[in-house]
């Protein structure tokens, strides 16, 4: 009996990580297309190449993967078993005496593995992974800035700096400049040149102008401070006066710098948002095996019909949208409220317990009469 048992383990088994690794790659590619097409400019308009396109996009990916693969499982528990019972395969292992367990005991071996890789995701490979993408993409803003310019175009160089060149020559001479550089909140500047060029230096891009005003409104005053210059440089990176690199998003940090936040650097008002981040990367892995164990408490139980039922997978996964959306709404109520910190942790524990207790309850006359109507007999069809 074990041996005939772990030849059905291998058999289901098989099947469900081929669907699984199909389901995943081919979702993930999808949605890596379609987040994909906001850098297409990059390439089309500005002058990179295909390479560096790819380069940046596929850091992305780690991610997709990690919120993709819980729902991978359950799609993937969902299709198999149903059409195992489809095929009569179910009735045959009933029929051979192996239990609940017995039987959907593949799918769970699968789900487990699946959150052990979201955990070396959520807490290894998609902070680097997204700590590489934002560093990759301030590096191109900020060190490409010759790309990005272009003739008679006004091209925002970040949310606070725009630039506009008339013309350039062969040489890289820069013809009729003009520069609205509100960086800083208190001197909204507009800066006005004949001529400049785009240099680097100590690794950060500036543009040296030549023969220009800078015009400066004082908000306190309400007056327009006007300077002539014959020569000035104003950088065109993304850093403040003192030269700060940019902040860095909670993705990129570890499981410890989300629980014990840099006073000095982060404001108190993020600190919900980081430890909520910390939160949901060790308890959203959990989802997994809960997701697998809807999918199967959805085949596996209730009346057994000749043709199989589609009430119960596709109530399932309506529990299943129920859930993802919820997870959202619990995310952003918990990292304005700490004290609901528990709540991510419920949602992702709860529906796995609820449905494991459905699938192994020994006594199914105590469930709901849509659950209840009738344990499957050994052999029955």
């Amino acid at each position: 009996m074990w041996l005939r048992a772990t030849r059905i383990d291998r058999y289901v088994l098989r099947q469900l990580l081929a669907g699984l690794v199909a389901v995943t790659f081919g979702l993930a590619a999808l949605i890596w297309l379609t987040q994909s097409l906001r850098f297409v400019e990059l390439v089309v308009n500005r002058g990179l190449s295909f390479g560096v396109f790819l380069q940046l996009t596929s850091l992305l990916l780690p991610n997709f993967v990690a919120i993709i693969l819980p729902i991978a499982c359950f799609v993937v528990t969902l299709f198999t078993y149903h059409r195992l019972a489809g095929d009569r395969e179910l009735t045959v292992m009933r029929g051979a005496g192996l239990s609940q367990w017995a039987v959907g005991r593949p799918a769970v071996v699968m789900s487990i593995g699946a959150m052990l890789c979201l955990y070396a995701l959520n807490l290894s490979i998609v902070p680097a992974s997204s700590a590489a993408f934002r560093e990759f993409q301030f590096e191109i803003r900020n060190r490409v800035v010759a790309f990005l310019l272009q003739e008679g175009v006004f091209t925002s160089v970040s949310e606070n700096l725009t630039v506009y060149v008339r013309a350039r020559d062969r040489d890289g001479t820069l013809r009729g400049i003009l520069i609205d550089d509100a960086r800083n909140p208190a001197s909204h500047a507009t800066i006005l040149a004949e001529s400049g060029r785009l240099i680097v230096e100590s690794g950060a891009p500036r543009v040296l102008l030549v023969n220009g005003s800078r015009e400066e409104l004082d908000h306190r005053s309400g007056r327009l401070n006007v300077l002539s210059f014959a020569e000035n440089t104003v950088e065109l990176a993304e850093t403040d006066r003192n030269g700060e690199q940019r902040f860095r998003d909670p993705s990129e940090m570890t499981i410890a710098e989300l629980l014990n936040p840099n006073a000095a650097i982060i404001p108190a008002r993020d600190f919900g948002k980081m430890r909520m981040e910390a939160h949901r990367r060790l308890a959203s892995p959990l989802s997994a095996v809960g997701y697998t164990l809807i999918a199967l408490a959805a085949v596996l139980t209730g009346a057994f019909r000749r043709h199989g039922s589609l009430l119960r997978p596709f109530a399932s996964i309506l529990v299943v949208v129920a859930l993802v959306a919820g997870g959202l709404a619990i995310a952003n109520l918990a990292a304005r409220q700490e004290a609901l910190l528990p709540l991510v942790w419920l949602h992702a524990l709860l529906p796995g317990l609820l449905a494991a207790w459905v699938l192994l309850a020994p006594q199914f006359g105590a469930l709901p009469a849509g659950l209840a109507a009738g344990r499957p007999q050994a052999g029955a069809g």
